[in-house]
């Protein structure tokens, strides 16, 4: 690896004050210098929120406060804050220059608690992780330093169809938005009660208050929320099913939806599996409707059609979109590349369920957050047919100097407006080939 990654696709950990943002009525504030709230904005784009990016409220950490410290401006910072804005919860989160110097900013939030006040610090210093990790530490803390003070009145696991969902990061993911509301839409057509905790769908801090009552928690990720399933399971005695992809299409979102069935069962949660069989079922006619209006197309411009593709993703995407577009597409997965960060002790586990995708094809994946370098190999490669490019805007060059097809799915995104699209689910399969088709055709004249 380099020692200067290039065209980096997710931030450091400060970067989860979108986390907060994706939570109704929630406020970063951010104990760090002022060009921190900046970059975030720079980096997602559309995505302030209620109070996000450049609009956090921010101690602006100067030269003063690195010698005499900042706890006094943060707590001033604070107080300010709840008499300008009309929120339900803050959470503080911590620069690489408040980090350095050591202000105690758990001791100032607790003093604002014991005057009634909902809020919660997290230690966000730029060097301590990226953001995908950084989300956890968010969540963690929020459950810890403002879920768990009425817990008592939330008793645990005592609602046997309510399940909490922990999946796309929010704004990271272009798609979470539209993922988590279809995840929702699915598990509520199974009969189950469904917290999806971010997003305008869902409650704000009353949905984040019942967290305890689900029976168990749903993880839909190759590695990043772990440690929030994890922690729960201690603190509540919650279990938890993981499903380790974007389940994109008819086959995977069968399985998926049909895992957590089982595993409802096992928990003894009141699901009418026959009701729920025919959602499914109705589910996948639809789908598969959709797909035989296609055969015309296809049958078309089935030599004009990319035949091969390469993912620069993070590992989710990378495994659910290769899944879907070998088996429901008739694209064939070549050399992909995870671009997330993803630690080591996951990437052998994500390999091998790539690896699973196909008894009759070898499908290469490399782990390289320097994007810069995935595109250099990309550009050494050779494959006969047409090829496409699935990726961020800054893979749209690339594309063009090999003659491949491109398709922004991924951060940076400049050249594609999403609001709430999906690509989970049978519907998210769906959107994925329309993307894919209008591509296509906008190449022909």
């Amino acid at each position: 690896m380099s020692s200067v990654i290039e065209q980096e696709r997710y931030t450091c950990a400060i970067g989860a004050l979108q986390s907060v943002v994706a939570i109704p009525k929630a406020v970063p504030i951010l104990h760090s210098g002022p060009g921190c709230g900046d970059m975030i904005a720079g980096f997602f784009e559309r995505s302030t929120g209620y109070a996000g990016g450049p609009t956090s409220p921010c101690t602006n950490f100067s030269e003063k406060e690195v010698v005499f410290g900042g706890i006094d401006r943060l707590r001033e910072i604070v107080a300010n804050t709840y008499k300008v804005l009309d929120t339900d919860l803050q959470v503080i989160l911590t620069g690489c220059t408040s980090g350095i110097v050591g202000d105690d900013v758990d001791a100032l939030a607790e003093e604002f608690r014991e005057q009634g006040r909902p809020i919660v610090s997290v230690e966000t210093a730029g060097f301590k992780c990226s953001n995908f990790e950084a989300h956890s530490l968010v969540v963690n803390a929020i459950l810890d330093q403002y879920v768990d003070l009425t817990a008592e009145e939330n008793a645990s696991r005592s609602e046997p169809n309510t399940v909490n969902v922990f999946a796309s990061l929010p704004y990271q993911d272009p798609f979470w938005k539209g993922n988590l509301s279809e995840y929702r839409r699915l598990l509520e057509g199974l009969g189950f009660k469904v917290q999806i905790l971010f997003g305008p769908l869902s409650e704000g801090v009353q949905e984040w208050r019942r967290v305890p009552c689900a029976n168990f928690n749903i993880l839909v990720s190759p590695w990043h929320g772990k440690p929030i399933v994890d922690h729960l399971k201690r603190k509540y005695g919650q279990p938890y099913t993981w499903f380790p992809h974007i389940p994109i299409g008819a086959n995977e979102t069968e399985k998926f939806l049909r895992q957590v069935l089982d595993f409802a069962s096992e928990q003894g949660a009141s699901i009418d599996r026959e009701k729920a069989e025919a959602f499914l079922q109705r589910e996948s006619k639809a789908y598969y409707e959709e797909i035989d209006n296609l055969a015309t197309f296809l049958l078309e411009f089935r030599y004009g059609l990319p035949n091969h593709v390469h993912i620069l993703h993070d590992a989710g995407y990378v495994v659910g979109l290769s899944k879907f577009l070998l088996h429901e597409v008739g694209i064939v997965p070549k050399e992909q590349f995870v671009t997330d960060g993803t630690p080591e002790k996951f990437q052998e586990q994500i390999a091998a369920e790539l690896a699973g995708t196909s008894d009759k094809r070898e499908i290469p994946v490399t782990f390289e957050p320097d994007a810069g370098l995935a595109q250099e190999a990309i550009r050494r490669l050779r494959h006969r047919g047409r090829g496409l490019i699935i990726g961020s805007g800054w893979d749209k060059e690339l594309a063009r100097e090999k003659g491949y097809d491109f398709l922004s799915a991924a951060l940076p995104s400049p050249y594609r407006l999403v609001l709430t699209t999906n690509y989970a689910g049978f519907s998210g399969g769906l959107r994925v080939m329309e993307d894919l088709y209008l591509g296509v055709l906008a190449t022909y004249r």
